[in-house]
């Protein structure tokens, strides 16, 4: 049996330029933190000739190209794992389409388990290259690099996404006073309502791929906010972060409709006017997680759980993607 789990992650600045059709011409950058909330992927024989898999369906086939679910598929296809006796089981400590990136944490879980099946060593590098690679070019979802990127390496990281498809990973070393207060103050809040972020991203893509002046304005700004992000964590400013946290949220949501709505926006001016330093949704946006800084956390938790939400306490995971057990 081999089971192996992926982080899923927060993003800490600079997100949507590492879509390709905005760092292919400009060059992207994000600021990205794993979270000790996982994606687990279980490997193990089966008794019968088949593949059994077991997510939020299941499936029992007779070969590789029967598999229904695309990303197993070509996971299957890429690290040549044709079966027949076999079972995969996955889960997660937190629902997909959350804004969690759970999508990039299971298909470098997927990967490193299929390639522990073989025995054979990946690095963190390749790992995220693999599930670039099926997500993105083979898949074509209208999505970025940094979840499987965040997702193999964990860590506080910064990533530079090049043009010719390179990625630069930075490590970012706190200072250990402002790393410690960076955990203990940022809060994760669940708004109770998840989506596709394939559908919220196609529109940004769309409008990247043709030029649209107002949208890549949106996102050199979001890309300069991401630089200087990184700048303040570094120097453990973190009343710069969340300053600029907060102004991130106000470009995020104007690029795209669906990024925020009424509810959402009455939630977070609730925890701006109680504490919160700064925030924003994590992810693409239209629901799953608020994540807010504040100075004042009994405040924020006590007017958050009145409204309703479910707080996340959140944690860093520096491991990135882990074989667990093998047996």
């Amino acid at each position: 049996m081999i089971i192996v789990r992926s982080p899923l992650r927060i993003s800490l600045g600079g997100g949507g330029t590492d879509l390709p059709s905005y760092y292919t011409k400009h060059t992207g950058f994000v600021v990205s933190a794993a979270i000790r909330r996982y994606v687990y992927i279980t490997i193990s024989d089966g008794f019968w000739p088949k593949i059994n898999l077991k997510y939020s369906k299941m499936e029992e086939v007779g070969c590789v190209d029967e598999i229904h679910h695309p990303i197993i598929r070509e996971a299957m296809k890429l690290a040549d794992v044709t079966g027949p006796y076999l079972e995969i089981v996955s889960h997660s400590d937190i629902p997909a389409g959350t804004g969690l990136g759970s999508s990039g944490s299971f298909t470098t879980a997927l990967l490193a388990a299929l390639h522990a099946l073989k025995r054979q060593f990946i690095s963190p590098q390749e790992l995220a290259e693999q599930a670039c690679h099926i997500e993105i070019d083979l898949l074509k979802e209208p999505i970025g690099k940094q979840d499987q990127y965040i997702a193999a390496f964990g860590g506080i990281t910064s990533f530079e996404f090049l043009p010719d498809g390179r990625v630069n990973v930075q490590p970012l070393s706190l200072p250990s006073e402002a790393l410690a207060n960076l955990e203990d103050n940022l809060l994760l809040f669940f708004t109770g309502t998840a989506r596709s972020a394939s559908e919220i991203l196609r529109d940004q893509d769309t409008k990247s791929k043709e030029n649209a002046g107002e949208m890549l304005a949106n996102l050199h700004f979001t890309k300069q906010l991401g630089l200087e992000s990184r700048d303040a964590l570094l120097k453990g400013d973190l009343r710069k972060f969340a300053e600029l946290m907060a102004v991130h949220w106000e470009h995020k949501k104007k690029r795209s409709p669906g990024m925020s709505n009424g509810p959402i926006d009455e939630l977070y001016e609730l925890a701006r006017k109680n504490g919160a330093l700064g925030g924003k949704l994590v992810g693409a946006g239209g629901g799953g997680f608020l994540l807010l800084y504040t100075e004042e956390k009994t405040r924020v938790r006590e007017v958050m759980r009145r409204a309703g939400l479910r707080e996340v306490r959140l944690n860093f995971d520096f491991e990135g993607t882990t074989v667990v057990a093998h047996s």
